[in-house]
């Protein structure tokens, strides 16, 4: 797993638990942007073997993306305008041009995404044990999923190019590190 060089910032999750119907209309939006990624980096050469993983990744989003929209109207929360994560534009903005380092950073984005993302759904998980524990269970049940997302995108920059892949990772966790520690207002995942 990657070590993260930052930890989640300790207002996060007070935050998000006093705000549970903005976090999942967060979440309901990030599961679907989740899914894009996946679909535009099969159209890169390196990554036409990959091609299956990478829509299996964007077909098991889009699975939890409809699994948070029957949450949300099972709860009777409308669907809404998304809020812009200050944290993935950060990430998102540092990809270089050119084929080959823009696959690399794309995948490690993702691979950090998915990262964070299996890490606060597992303390939601626990958090919400008592308080919500129909919540409790579906954050629980992402946790596999986001780690082998995670993973798989990972792999797949390492199998690209090995010492570039370890170079950027660095440069994205100390990046990673300092747009985690900025503050962030909103109730939301990322």
């Amino acid at each position: 797993m990657l070590l993260f060089r930052e930890k989640i910032p300790p207002d996060w999750l007070p935050k998000v638990l006093g705000d549970l119907p903005s976090v999942l209309i967060d979440h309901a939006h990030l599961e679907r942007k989740a899914a894009t990624p996946s679909i535009n980096l099969e159209k890169y050469h390196d990554l036409f073997p990959r091609v299956d993983e990478l829509n299996a990744i964007a077909i098991e989003e889009l699975q939890h993306f409809q699994l948070v929209l029957r949450i949300l109207k099972k709860r009777g929360i409308p669907f809404a305008q998304p809020q812009k994560s200050p944290w993935i534009t950060g990430l998102m903005r540092s990809i270089r041009n050119g084929v080959r380092h823009q696959v690399i950073d794309h995948l490690i984005c993702c691979s950090l995404i998915e990262g964070r993302s299996c890490e606060k759904f597992q303390l939601l998980a626990q958090a919400l044990e008592t308080i919500d524990p129909e919540l409790s269970t579906f954050y629980a049940s992402l946790v596999e999923s986001e780690g082998n997302h995670y993973a798989t995108y990972y792999l797949m920059a390492k199998d690209l190019d090995p010492i570039e892949t370890q170079t950027r990772l660095s440069f994205y966790l100390d990046l990673e590190a300092e747009l985690i520690r900025l503050p962030n207002r909103l109730a939301m995942l990322h």
